[in-house]
Order: C-alpha cells, then structure tokens, then sequence
C-alpha cells in the first residue's frame, strides 16, 4: 500500500494548487520549493554535457522531477536528500534509484565514500538557504567535479557569472572563475514551484578548466579574495592592511583600485605580490 504523504485538499503553500496523494509537503526550514513544470526540470537535466565522468550527484532531489530525466542518461546517477520524507518517497517511485539514495547532509558528509577517487559531475535544484555553501563545498572538491549546474536564486546565479567591473561581482565569482568557466543560462519564473519563491530563479554551469591549478598559495589566494572583498569600497591599500605590506609593495597601482575592478587573474598577480610578505 503506498504512503499517503499529504492530507487531501488545498496545498496550505498555496491554495490554489490542490495536494496530490502521495506528495511531498515543501518544508520552510529547508528552503524547499518543489519543480513542477516538467519541460524546466528536463532542460536542466539537459544542461550536463555528461561527457570525462561516469558518475552524477544529484543534490536535494525532493520528489524526483528532475531525477526522472538523470534517469534517462546512460550514467551512475546518486541523491543526496537530507529531507527524510523526501527521501522515503524517492524509495517507494523510484525503484531504480535502490541503493543510490543517500539521506544525509550534503554540506556535512564525505563524498567519497559515494565515489571513492572518481570523478562526478553536480546537478540539481539548490535550496536557496545554502547555495552559496554548496559552492564552496564544490570549489574545495574541484579535484573531483568537472561539471556542475543547477538552479539558483536569480540574483546569486547572476552574482557568481558576473565579471569584473560591475557592482554584484564578489567573492564568489573570483573564487569560481578561478577554476571553472561559469555561464548563467536561462531564468525560471517562480509560478513553475511549489510553493513559489517570491523571486526568479537563474540555472547556471560551471566547467572546470584545462588547468585549475594556481601558480600560488591557494589558501593565500581565497584569504586575499575574502579579505578584499570585505571592504570592498576601499582601494585594496586601505583593505589589505591586514597583510602589513613594506611600503614599495604598496606603491604598486594595483592597489590603488577597488577588488571589484581586478579580474580573476588580476587577482592571482595581487596574490603573487603579497605571498613573500604573508607566508
């Protein structure tokens, strides 16, 4: 007999749409918004190249609307859902999914114990709440994840694309476009969720580049990025002070500019500069 998951009747989200037996109620606390417009979910799962790696993760599949199409591609497809009703539903539907279903934190748990030393590509429908943490977690992982897209809330998917020169660009963007060729690649309009987000969503993709090493200290590099951006309407003398840098380091131009204004690559030539003094 299968689980009831809902009481009948109106979505207490949204009224408008009635409860279907069998679903999932969108919990607040986990910032979930569940995709209901098959075509956006298909799209999404369109935008891997699926290409360099056998294995897929998908992040927060809640029940599966996006799952349901990572399905269809010839690839080793897991879930990480943290929602334990989520989890139980994506069991009773999704048969295929046996043993590939992991109710855990993604932000909290080790990877590699899904794929050992492999590489994965990330997909899926982030919570708002986190997404800007599942980025970090995948830029530390990076060895490891040639591809990444996924949904976003608008104005953050636009924010890590962003290039120098512009207002939104940030810490993200540096630290992703170090590493990775982001592209923001369509907008999703909040009427396809359920219960909708009060704003758009932006579906975005990262590829890792050829060579994502940097010629410094990487730990060095995202100090003086975070560092920068910080206070990030100085001029990057006033905002580096913390690096106590002699006074001809300091008379260099790049520091009379503003960390919105360096390039990613801009940025690793500050690094260069900084690293005799900080190391």
């Amino acid at each position: 007999m299968k689980k009831n998951y809902n009481k009948k009747g109106g979505n207490r989200h949204n009224p408008s749409v009635p409860h279907q037996d069998g679903d999932v109620q969108a919990k607040k606390h986990l910032g979930q918004h569940f995709l209901t417009d098959e075509s956006v979910a298909e799209r999404i799962g369109d935008t891997l190249s699926y290409s360099g790696y056998s294995h897929i993760l998908e992040i927060g599949p809640g029940m599966g609307v996006l799952t349901k199409y990572l399905l269809k591609k010839d690839t080793d497809l897991h879930v990480i859902e943290i929602d334990r009703e989520s989890v139980a539903y994506l069991k009773e539907h999704y048969p295929a999914l046996e043993g590939k279903i992991h109710e855990k934190d993604f932000l909290k748990y080790d990877i590699s114990e899904i794929f050992g030393q492999d590489q994965f590509a990330i997909i899926g429908n982030f919570p708002y709440n986190i997404s800007t943490q599942i980025v970090f977690k995948m830029l530390a992982l990076r060895e490891y994840i040639p591809e990444f897209s996924g949904m976003f809330q608008k104005e953050v998917a636009q924010r890590i694309c962003e290039k120098e020169g512009n207002k939104t660009y940030g810490i993200l963007s540096v630290l992703v476009q170090a590493f990775y060729e982001a592209e923001y690649l369509f907008t999703v309009p909040p009427s396809v969720f359920n219960p909708p987000p009060k704003v758009d969503s932006g579906v975005l993709r990262f590829t890792r580049k050829d060579d994502f090493s940097l010629p410094v200290d990487e730990k060095l590099f995202f100090r003086v990025v975070k560092t920068a951006f910080q206070q990030r309407r100085k001029t990057l003398r006033n905002s580096l002070k913390i690096f106590d840098l002699p006074d001809n380091i300091k008379e260099d131009s790049i520091f009379d500019l503003r960390p919105e204004q360096l390039s990613t690559g801009r940025f690793i030539e500050l690094t260069q500069k900084i690293q005799p003094y900080a190391i």
